[in-house]
């Protein structure tokens, strides 16, 4: 049998990610002032596709590469994120985060507190970007200015990845 290729495809087999990949990989997600998430120097992190885990313009940009990928993307300020939305910065009365969390807790500039949502099913979190005056003098704010924007908000990002698995 002159002529004839036995053997294996010198094509890759590895597997692809697409939309509901189930995938365990290391991360790196930064903005101009440094990282926001690196999970080089730890355990990786497993997630799925599609399950709003990933911003849509990151998760895009996963969709194709194939197990054992290690790439880094510029993603264009705005683009991963959104844009900053100036309605999204408010004045947050104590009274209210004394219902939400811990009434004994002092606030500083750049806490994250977190929210439960109304249906009671995720969190949402907002920066401390200011504190209020202290009226009754109790050492507490009476509200607080938080930011609900996510940090990386209007910026341009930077997003490195090493694909471990894909299944």
């Amino acid at each position: 049998m002159e002529g004839q290729f036995i053997g294996t495809s010198m094509a890759s087999s590895l597997p692809r990610v697409q939309p509901g990949s189930f995938l365990t990989l290391h991360y790196r997600l930064a903005g101009p002032d440094g990282d926001i998430i690196n999970t080089f120097e730890g355990k990786p992190s497993t997630l799925t596709l599609g399950n709003s885990e990933l911003s849509p313009a990151i998760e895009q940009r996963l969709l194709g590469l194939e197990e054992g990928t290690r790439t880094r993307f510029e993603i264009p300020a705005g683009e991963a994120f959104g844009e900053r939305n100036p309605e999204m910065v408010r004045w947050i009365a104590r009274k209210l985060l004394v219902q939400v969390g811990d009434p004994n807790v002092k606030y500083s500039v750049g806490d994250v507190v977190k929210f439960p949502t109304p249906g009671g099913g995720g969190q949402y979190a907002g920066a401390v970007k200011e504190l209020g005056a202290d009226a009754d003098g109790d050492g507490h704010p009476d509200e607080v200015l938080l930011d609900f924007n996510h940090p990386l908000a209007g910026q341009p990002v930077t997003f490195e990845v090493q694909l471990i698995g894909v299944i």
